[in-house]
């Protein structure tokens, strides 16, 4: 073969890796399955917002009953249905959505068949794994905000707006408040990251994208069980989900940013422990089938 007819491989462009994420947001985002996820999740403020309205009869917080964290205060201040939402949805509802897209992700692909052409072009499976887990990652924070901009906007529409009190009984502005609720938005969808990764894995793990979705939200329903019973506290810090609340520590005056921390840096390892995971077994995949 002459020199003029040798070809050799060429290495992806970053406008190509620009483009595949590109591509991957959103067809993920046009998936039918995810406008309904994201229904269920804006969905969900609103139905607290209302029954918080008729419980307390548009105005006496005495009436309410009990429910998720700070809700005695969203007939005070609506900023405070964003801070209810996104703790009634974090234990179930936006870790049970990030698992199905993270889940699919991979074995989605595999069981329609588009997975070995996906491969054809010349990204590589490493950069399509973290291609795809860059897409959850951004559902994860879509997911959240989400939520918040919904709460946000039930509560400004229901309950009266204004300044901020905190955990600790300070108050603080209503723009303070704001900046916090972002901050909060934010930690959450952090906090979605080992979830992100572990479903990542198990969709590495099998051809079928129900399988692996349901197997995600297994593990994600045996893991909060697990954190609930007191005669597991000894492994129960570093459960994925054991510093899930601890976005409420950004409430206080000052924030307490020790659980925080704790809880960013148990989502790294999990990413770490599971995206590596699933680089392993992803690189090793037999696709040609």
């Amino acid at each position: 073969m002459s020199r003029a007819e040798t070809t050799y491989p060429t290495a992806p462009r970053p406008l190509w890796t620009l483009g595949l994420l590109r591509s991957e947001l959103v067809t993920t985002l046009r998936r039918w399955r995810t406008l309904v996820l994201f229904a269920v999740l804006a969905a969900v403020p609103v139905l607290i917002g209302i029954a918080v309205r008729v419980e307390t009869g548009g105005g006496d917080p005495d009436r309410g009953g009990g429910g998720p964290a700070f809700i005695t205060q969203v007939t005070n201040n609506g900023l405070f249905l964003v801070f209810t939402a996104l703790a009634a949805t974090l234990p179930f509802f936006l870790p049970m959505a990030v698992g199905v897209i993270a889940g699919d992700a991979v074995a989605g692909e595999a069981g329609a068949g588009t997975l070995r052409y996906l491969l054809v072009a010349p990204a590589g499976r490493t950069r399509l794994l973290l291609t795809k887990y860059a897409t959850v990652l951004a559902f994860c924070l879509l997911a959240t905000l989400v939520v918040a901009v919904s709460a946000l906007a039930v509560g400004a529409l229901l309950f009266p707006l204004g300044e901020v009190t905190t955990i600790s009984g300070t108050r603080i502005g209503f723009g303070d408040g704001l900046l916090r609720a972002l901050l909060i938005a934010l930690a959450v969808a952090a906090s979605l990251v080992g979830v992100a990764a572990l479903g990542l894995f198990v969709s590495t793990l099998t051809n079928s994208g129900i399988a692996a979705m349901a197997t995600t939200v297994g593990l994600l329903i045996t893991v909060q069980i697990l954190d609930q019973l007191p005669q597991l506290h000894a492994i129960q810090p570093y459960l994925f989900s054991h510093y899930w609340l601890s976005f409420a520590d950004l409430l206080r005056d000052p924030v307490l940013w020790d659980d925080l921390r704790r809880s960013l840096v148990l989502q790294g390892i999990y990413a770490a422990v599971f995206g590596t995971a699933a680089w392993a077994r992803f690189t090793a995949r037999d696709i040609t089938a």
